[in-house]
């Protein structure tokens, strides 16, 4: 079998799994999946910039209660 041949066999695999997707039980899903709207992406970007800053500044915090306790001379 030449590399054209487990090529295009590869390829029909692939083809052949994501053809299904939308018939399976992952159909609801799909047709019920929307775009956020612009109100709901705000939200979710102030909770996750909040998470991202609350999780920054604790690591801050213990980084410098490390090098307050634990001086290297």
């Amino acid at each position: 079998m030449s590399f054209d041949e487990k090529a295009m066999e590869i390829q029909d695999k692939v083809e052949r799994r994501f053809s299904n997707l939308g018939k399976g039980k992952y159909s609801r899903l799909l047709r019920m999946a929307k775009k956020p709207d612009r109100d709901e992406y705000i939200k979710v970007l102030l909770i996750t910039g909040a998470g991202i800053i609350l999780l920054g500044l604790l690591g801050f915090f213990i980084y410098l209660m490390m090098g307050y306790y634990f001086k290297i001379p």
